[in-house]
This record gives structure tokens, C-alpha cells and sequence, in this order.
């Protein structure tokens, strides 16, 4: 570590009191800010890509322009979190920000699909950085037994992204044009950097080892392929499609070759030793099963209120807010409860618990469920979710050295990236099949002709079809849902039996150190003796 001197650094308590000082506060706010710009920007393109398409063209790669971002972010996770590791996390957490601007700065400039893609491939880079960066961060400066609480704020942060993402992305989009969805970013992401700049103080790290180039890039090869074939499959080609199953021996034969040459690098991308613990590797599995739900759930439900219950899609976003909102009240009580009491593992079992109940309701939903009553269905999935969101990350932080923290915050936020992935994924082709197989039973040909293309139809398309055949979309997309809801209750069973088996290793501060446990970092040296 850095020598050590009187001055306090940011995070460690100046009082008898325990508060924190205003310049904790200040970086929390940073933090905060640079969260929300992750999460809220696909939120927030999403509502634009219409008009973005109207005026640059080229629909046939509307896609890509969410795909770029995704891929970028995910591949470059893990390489943030160990760059962290190794050269000081201030650093490497500002030139993220830096490199997310620029892609926003130059993607609001795009003059063609072309350029727009690339640029959000830039952003995406970025971003990989923002998410892992805020994590690690909170992860240097607050102790174990009080991180709960600020990163149970951060999983609210994400769900008001969630939220109120569709509804800034309409206004910016109908009053200052789909240029500003990117320029806006600009503006909060200097005050972040500013921030960070002049109030963050951390140790600063130069490692003599090198960077682990292959091991990196057989990493990058192995994610890519992974995020193409479950954003490919069953879309744009077949599941059994021969480009499909290239996509795969890739992704696996990188992955294999990864896994090998972590064990001989001599600076590895991902240490597998911080596996050996047992609820690092259980919290892992907990995130991508976290990931798989909650996006599959963010995509069928307003789907499904749109279509079988008549919702607009004006304000897409607010029918997700039963889910959301238990999801945000349930992050802080969680985060506060674990701060006061240092006891954690009853949240990833109760989590499990309600969120495979609230699936298995979800999934009991058919055409004439109220809206009232699928609302309280969400409400418990997102109880559940709430639960999971932040105590994997803490969890898993606990669970590893100072030394692998940022590696421990990529990871964890890597295989929550990859389950979100799988989820969308797999939920959808279990979602387009039944509908397709419900709407040949229920509309005959011309069922089966509408949804050739697509199993999901917008509201317009859905107003123009005959009484008869929108009444079969609605059974279909009841059925569709009931499917893909049953699936995610099955997986989320694997999480219950995941958080079964966790360790619940004392929190620092939460009493004496559990020096025999296989699963207890090595001593952490106080925050302020670092700078």
C-alpha cells in the first residue's frame, strides 16, 4: 500500500459519531450520477430510436444499435475492474467517464446508422468502466458492515434509471430532438468527473506486472460470441443456424482457452483463486440469475399489459413501477438492516423465495387479470428482486482481498450482464414460439401469417386486426407470458438453493473477525492509513 499520513482520506469516519464527512457525500453524489448515466442511457435511446431511424435511415441495423453498446459494455467489464486493480481505481474510474462523453459526444453527432453504431460501441467501452468503477469505489471507501446502505442507494438509482428512463428519453426526444438523448449526458457526466476529480483521494497503484493481452482478448472473443448468439437466436437466424452454432464453438473454445490460460498468466484478468471461495462463486450464480429474471420480466410485462390489458405505451416505463418501486424500498431496507445488524444472509433466501413465488403468480396471469392484481404479482417479484440486487455485490466484495476488489466488483457485474442476456434470450424464444403455436391454433392462417415476422406487435398493428384474430394475439401473448414466467420461476429455484448454502462470514464492524473461516478476506487495513 501507499505511505501512510495523518490525512483522512474519503470514506473513513471523522467523529466519534460514525458520519461521514461532506466530501463522502459529495463522491457518493458523483457516484450516483455516473450510475445513472449507465443505466439510463438505453432506457432513454430506446424511446428515440424511432425518430433516430426516421432521419438517418438504415432500419435494417436498428438492432446493432443497442447490440454495439451491449457488447462493449460486457467485454470490457472485466478488464476495467482489473486496470483498477492494478494502476488505482480514481484513474482508471475517470477515464471511463472520459471515454463515455466522447462516445456520447460523437454519437450525437452521427450522420448515418454507420457511424451512430460505432460511436455507441465507444460509449459502450465507457460505460463497462462507470458500472464497474462505482462498485469498486464503494467497495475502497466504505467498510463491509455499513456498504450495504450506499449500495442499496445505487440498486435505487438503477430502478428510477428503470423507470424514469422511457418517460426522459420521450420529452428530450419530442422537445429538443434525438441528439440531446446524448448531449445530455454531457453536462452530468462533467460534474461527476469534476467531482471525482477534486474530492475522490485514493491510493495510487503502478503495478511492474504486464496487462494479460490474451487472456483479455480470449475473454472479449468468448463474451462476444456469447452476447451474439443469445441476441442472434431466433431472431435473425435460427437457433440451429449454421452462423449460430459458429458463434458458439467460438464463444466456448475462447472461454476454454481463457479458463486455461488464467491458470499460467502471470497478472490474470480474472484470478480464479477468488472462486475458491465458496460465496463468491454462490453470489455469482445468485447475479446471473438475478440478471436473467429481471430483464426478462422488464421485457414481457409491459408487453403483456400493452396487449392483453390495454395499457398505453406512451409511458412504458410507469407499468413496470409496482415492480420497480418494491424493488427500489426494498434495496435501501435491505442495505439498512444490513449496516445496523452486520447480518446479511436472510436476504438472498427471502430474496429467492419471493422471487420464485412472484414468478410462478406472473405466470398464472391470463386475459382477464385485472391490472390491480398483476401489480401486486410485481410487486412480489420485485420484494424478491430487491432483496438480491446490492447484497450479491456486497457479498461477493466481502468475500476477496482489497487487492481483487475491482475484479470482484467486474465479475459479479459480469455474470449479471451475461444473465440478462440468456434471459431475454431464452424467456424470448420460449415467448415467440407459444405465441406463434397459440395464434395457428386460434387465428388459422392469417394467425400464423401475422406473426411470421414478429410475435410482437406494436399498438397500431395490433388496432388494425379483425376483432377476432386481436382476441387470439391476446390468448396467444397470455399463453406466451405464462410460459416464459414458469421458465424464469424454475431457474429462480436455483438461486433459492445457491443463497441455501452461503456462509455468512461477519461483516467488518459487525464483531470479531472470523479468522478460521475459509471464506474470510484477509484483514482489511483501515481506509484512512491508505492514502
Amino acid at each position: 500500500m501507499a505511505d501512510t499520513t495523518d490525512t483522512p482520506a474519503v470514506g473513513a469516519d471523522t467523529d466519534t459519531g460514525g458520519k461521514r464527512p461532506k466530501s463522502v457525500r459529495v463522491v457518493l453524489l458523483a457516484l450516483m450520477i455516473a450510475m445513472m448515466l449507465a443505466m439510463l442511457d438505453n432506457m432513454i435511446i430506446g424511446t428515440a430510436m424511432p425518430t433516430i431511424v426516421g432521419e438517418l435511415g438504415g432500419l435494417e441495423h436498428l438492432s446493432w444499435v443497442v447490440t454495439a453498446y451491449t457488447l462493449a459494455t460486457a467485454a470490457s467489464t472485466p478488464l476495467w475492474g482489473k486496470l483498477g486493480d492494478m494502476y488505482g481505481r480514481k484513474g482508471t474510474f475517470m477515464s471511463s467517464i472520459v471515454l463515455f462523453l466522447i462516445g456520447s459526444a460523437l454519437s450525437g453527432m452521427a450522420q448515418n446508422m454507420g457511424e451512430l453504431i460505432g460511436f455507441r460501441a465507444v460509449q459502450g467501452l465507457g460505460a463497462g468502466g462507470l458500472m464497474v468503477g462505482v462498485m469498486a469505489i464503494i467497495g475502497d471507501l466504505i467498510p463491509p458492515r455499513e456498504r450495504g446502505k450506499y449500495q442499496g442507494m445505487m440498486a435505487g438509482v438503477m430502478a428510477l434509471a428503470m423507470i424514469g428512463g422511457p418517460l426522459v428519453g420521450g420529452t428530450i426526444t419530442d422537445h429538443w430532438g434525438w441528439r440531446w438523448a446524448f448531449y445530455i449526458n454531457l453536462p452530468l457526466g462533467v460534474v461527476a468527473l469534476v467531482a471525482v476529480s477534486v474530492v475522490l483521494h485514493l491510493p495510487k497503484k503502478r503495478s511492474e506486472a504486464r496487462i494479460d493481452y490474451l487472456g483479455a482478448a480470449l475473454l472479449t472473443v468468448g463474451i462476444t460470441a456469447i452476447v451474439l448468439v443469445t441476441t442472434w437466436g431466433g431472431t435473425e437466424y435460427a437457433w440451429t443456424s449454421a452462423r449460430i452454432m459458429e458463434l458458439i464453438g467460438i464463444g466456448v473454445a475462447a472461454l476454454v482457452g481463457f479458463v486455461f490460460w488464467q491458470t499460467k498468466a502471470a497478472e490474470p484478468v480474472v484470478p480464479l483463486h477468488i472462486f475458491r471461495s465458496r460465496n463468491f462463486t454462490l453470489m455469482s450464480v445468485i447475479g446471473f440469475i438475478t440478471g436473467f429474471v429481471m430483464f426478462g420480466a422488464t421485457l414481457f410485462l409491459p408487453l403483456y399489459q400493452q396487449s392483453v390489458q390495454g395499457a398505453s405505451a406512451t409511458n412504458s416505463g410507469l407499468l413496470l413501477l409496482p415492480m420497480l418501486g418494491a424493488m427500489l424500498v426494498t434495496s435501501m431496507v435491505a442495505g439498512r438492516v444490513t449496516t445496523n445488524t452486520g447480518r446479511y444472509k436472510v436476504f438472498p433466501i427471502l430474496g429467492s423465495v419471493l422471487m420464485t413465488v412472484g414468478l410462478y403468480l406472473l405466470s398464472t396471469m391470463d386475459t382477464g387479470t385485472s391490472r390491480f392484481t398483476s401489480g401486486v404479482f410485481m410487486a412480489v417479484v420485485g420484494f424478491g428482486m430487491g432483496c438480491l440486487m446490492q447484497i450479491t455485490m456486497l457479498v461477493a466484495q466481502n468475500s476477496v482481498e482489497m487487492k481483487d476488489m475491482g475484479v470482484a466488483s467486474s465479475s459479479t457485474t459480469l455474470f449479471r450482464t451475461l444473465g440478462s442476456s440468456f434471459g431475454v434470450a431464452i424467456m424470448g424464444a420460449l415467448f415467440n414460439n407459444r405465441v406463434q403455436d397459440v395464434m395457428s391454433e386460434r387465428g388459422g392462417a392469417l394467425g400464423s401469417k401475422i406473426t411470421e415476422q414478429s410475435a410482437q406487435l406494436d399498438a397500431k398493428s395490433l388496432e388494425k386486426l379483425p376483432v377476432l384474430v386481436r382476441e387470439a394475439y391476446q390468448h396467444a401473448v397470455s399463453a406466451g407470458t405464462h410460459s416464459a414466467f414458469l421458465l424464469g420461476a424454475v431457474v429462480a429455484v436455483v438461486a433459492l438453493v445457491a443463497a441455501v448454502f452461503v456462509k455468512e462470514v461477519p461483516l467488518k464492524g459487525a464483531g470479531p473477525k472470523a479468522e478460521d473461516e475459509p471464506d474470510a478476506p484477509a484483514a482489511r487495513p483501515p481506509v484512512a492509513e491508505t492514502v
